[in-house]
């Protein structure tokens, strides 16, 4: 890593210091692509093209396209593209999907040849055609390794809180994904803090991906396309988070058919639109939700609540048009937004806002082009005050970032394939416009807005040897320059561990001068190797550095957690991850079994001295600390695909510790979200064919917490005192629960009716199991009189301590 010393012309830097890396990367690119397609243009076709649903022509993400009698194969990226070059000849060629019926067709390749396949879904077709999955053997064949996918209709089946579909809730049963806690936002993974994890819809990133405080996602389950998790072995193509990339898509809307869906639930009802524009060529989708808790609940509040608002909506549009078979263009944008007001004197919004752009374009057969613009803005809100004039508070704070982002895939042949871009962000952060009213009196206490910008490259390729071995290799270029435009303050050493540092120094700058800068190189290789036909080993490493920080020192985020920029006081995040899985297949394909161990090494990770004050500081960066930190850990995941009884059950082993000077007495410490042991299990049974079940049980080891080991009594009281400092030195109680549902489906009786209704009653927490969020240490009696005994106790806070019913109705319109 190289780290500037001063001020300097942004200009300077980018010319001398990211520029001549990247030309000569991006040289090198250009040689090996022209030299490698010099070599297989002589006596080659290629056959290229999408593979969609035939019902409603959206594109289908991971689908197979093979050549029947040889092991000539790929799967269409993320935009449903594919291609294949081969020897001239006569070939089957075979495209298939999960839950869709296989088409064939055979094909003579004298020269290049765009073929779309429209794929059927399963119980849409005749009895005598045969129904495959992706590939059967995907999971062993398959290069990648610590990468989970949902599908939206592997979701909907899930039990869920009050009825409600959740992606959120839906990755935290898979191996190495945890939470601290019921309602806690955000989630965890292989032994990282929430905010290590990208979470992107549609290549925009969301900054708070929850509703009402954790309870729910912000993706709307009816505008979903599909999930994917990185864990490990991230691409190249991918950078900004250390610990995994969650990459959802959005649907592109049915162009085929005007359609209408939608739920009505117990806490709130969703509404979704999608219908051709030009059929065949353009749609669009248009979604909807609105909690209304408040509502129902207004009936039955006192005088002092009765202005209580506490809902959530959220709208995501998303539209496309096709030009040709060449161009394709892609707008979408998401919009939601919490309201909590406890009445009429205080009031407290969170949300986000994302618009992206994409424009697909083919240059060849062979050469696919993805060029994306988007623009992403969380921020939340507080007011309080009975009257605004004479005494009052108004807080408002954001992140706002825009990004281009061109990426491109060269198909050299089906065992080949090289992808190369890169990406520009430019941010603007805003950690307080805070306006304090006192006796008519304003105060402004607002904090200096923050800039910067966030470049990269990357390369990265993907090739079979051997027909046993494949490999996916890669580096990726980062760079990142804190912006001035605001004071920059120097700190010096805290007069003892555990104080804030001193301040020791302020010095203006202009805006777009480089206050400080780093370039990191980001290698990332990943190897799968076939043993047989069942079974396969696979290993990856990764680098990762990430330069911007979420400042949270409570048990969970909440909304008011503050994000800020690598500064030249706070250096950015980097982690090294090494993994090694084995991937067996069984009993003709029935159970995919699989078993992975890690470890990741992290480097300046941020914590904060014990009372740190986050909120509305000027000088936090004197009270962020920076420490080192290991994760480790092994997970065993088995899979049922066939049959009426299908689902999965997953047992995770790991740590995740932190070493940081100042805390612990310089001592390795757990993590708040470290989690021994982590075990689930998620069923499905078909009762008929239009009745089923699911369950999942989870049971997970208690997280760690920092409690008072000691007291002593003043004045009547008594007060708690950890002795020696520990930092999570006890674990609260383990966590488990038991959820259940069960789904009546008539659509599946009378498919050819135009309205299609589903019930889904639920039960979540079925044997109301009081799972402690936290345990804190209060007096019993409050103050006592002298000589009389002070009575203390350890008090454990619950979120969810009942059982919860729920019965919700889905309905389709076409």
């Amino acid at each position: 890593m190289l780290s500037g010393s001063g001020p300097r012309s942004y200009l300077a830097v980018e010319t001398g210091r990211l520029g001549k890396p990247a030309l000569r990367l991006a040289a090198t690119l250009l040689f090996l692509v022209g030299f490698i397609s010099t070599l297989g243009a002589q006596d080659r076709v290629t056959l290229s093209g999408y593979v969609r649903d035939a019902s409603d022509g959206e594109t289908l993400i991971g689908a197979t396209v093979q050549l029947d009698g040889t092991t000539l194969g790929t799967v269409t990226n993320a935009y449903g593209f594919y291609s294949l070059t081969v020897a001239p000849g006569s070939y089957t060629v075979r495209a298939s999907y999960l839950g869709y019926a296989e088409r064939k067709v055979v094909l003579e390749l004298n020269g290049n040849l765009t073929r779309d396949f429209a794929l059927e879904e399963a119980g849409s077709v005749l009895q005598e055609v045969v129904v495959t999955a992706v590939d059967e053997d995907e999971n062993v064949s398959n290069l990648q390794m610590s990468v989970e996918r949902l599908d939206m209709s592997t979701i909907e089946k899930l039990p869920s809180l009050l009825g409600e579909v959740d992606v959120i809730r839906s990755i935290q049963l898979l191996p190495g994904v945890t939470t601290v806690g019921e309602g806690a936002a955000g989630f965890n993974v292989r032994g990282g803090s929430i905010d290590q994890n990208l979470v992107i819809l549609d290549e925009a990133p969301v900054f708070n991906s929850s509703h009402l405080f954790g309870f729910f996602s912000v993706f709307n389950p009816d505008a979903v396309k599909g999930v994917q998790l990185y864990k490990g072995g991230i691409p190249a193509r991918y950078g900004g988070r250390l610990s995994s990339i969650l990459d959802v898509r959005m649907k592109e809307g049915n162009n085929q058919q005007f359609e209408m869906q939608g739920g009505i639930g117990t806490i709130f009802s969703r509404l979704s639109v999608e219908a051709p524009l030009v059929k065949d060529k353009s749609s669009f989708l248009l979604a909807g939700r609105r909690s209304y808790i408040d509502v129902l609940a207004a009936p039955f509040l006192n005088d002092n609540l009765s202005g209580t608002r506490l809902n959530f909506y959220d709208l995501t549009l998303k539209t496309n048009y096709r030009f040709s078979d060449k161009d394709q263009v892609f707008l979408s944008g998401y919009l939601g937004r919490d309201v909590f007001s406890p009445g009429d004197a205080a009031g407290f919004s969170w949300g986000n806002a994302t618009g992206t752009l994409r424009w697909n374009h083919l240059f060849s057969d062979k050469l696919f082009a993805n060029l994306t613009v988007y623009y992403s803005d969380y921020d939340y809100a507080i007011d309080f005050g009975d009257d605004p004039d004479e005494d009052a508070f108004n807080w408002d704070a954001s992140i706002v970032n825009t990004s281009v982002k061109p990426e491109f895939s060269y198909f050299v042949s089906p065992d080949n394939v090289i992808r190369f871009g890169g990406q520009a962000i430019y941010y603007r952060f805003e950690p307080a416009n805070a306006i304090a009213v006192s006796g008519g009196d304003e105060i402004d206490i607002s904090l200096s807005r923050q800039w910067a910008l966030e470049s990269s490259a990357f390369v990265e390729n993907e090739v079979t040897l051997w027909d046993r071995l494949k490999l996916n290799y890669g580096l990726r270029l980062s760079h990142f320059a804190y912006l001035g435009g605001r004071n920059i303050y120097e700190f010096g050493e805290a007069p003892r561990e555990g104080l804030p540092r001193p301040l020791t120094g302020v010095t203006p700058t202009e805006r777009n001068e480089v206050i400080d800068d780093w370039l990191n190189l980001e290698p990332r290789a990943a190897a799968q190797f076939t043993l047989n036909s069942t079974s396969s080993v696979k290993a990856s490493y990764q680098r990762t550095v990430q330069y911007i920080h979420l400042l949270s020192n409570t048990t969970a985020s909440i909304p008011l957690d503050i994000w800020t920029p690598s500064t030249n006081n706070i250096q950015p995040q980097r982690a090294d991850q090494f993994a090694l899985g084995y991937f067996r297949n069984l009993s003709d394909n029935t159970y995919e079994l699989s078993l992975e161990t890690y470890y990741k090494d992290f480097a300046n990770l941020v914590d904060y001295i014990d009372g740190a004050d986050l909120i509305l500081n000027e000088l936090v960066e004197g009270q962020v600390l920076s420490g080192e930190g290991r994760a480790y850990g092994a997970e065993v995941q088995l899979k049922k695909n066939k049959g009426r009884a299908s689902g999965w059950l997953s047992y995770t082993l790991a740590r995740s510790e932190r070493l940081v000077p100042g805390i612990n007495n310089d001592d390795w410490y757990p993590t708040r979200f470290d989690q021994t042991h982590n075990f689930n299990l998620t069923a499905f049974y078909e009762l008929s064919d239009r009745v089923s079940l699911s369950g999942t049980f989870v049971y997970n080891t208690g997280t760690p917490t920092t409690l008072p080991n000691s007291g002593y009594y003043q004045l009547g009281y008594y007060i708690p005192n950890n002795a020696g400092d520990a930092r999570n030195n006890f674990r609260i109680p383990d966590y488990h629960r038991l959820d259940v549902s069960l789904t009546l489906d008539p659509k599946k009786e009378k498919a050819d009716r135009r309205w299609q209704g589903q019930w889904i009653f639920g039960i979540y927490n079925l044997y109301a199991r009081r799972n402690p969020f936290t345990i804190y240490a209060d007096q019993l009696d409050g103050r006592t009189l002298p000589g009389q005994a002070i009575n203390t106790e350890a008090i454990k806070l619950s979120v969810v301590g009942s059982i919860i019913p729920s019965v919700s109705y889905n309905f389709t319109f076409q």
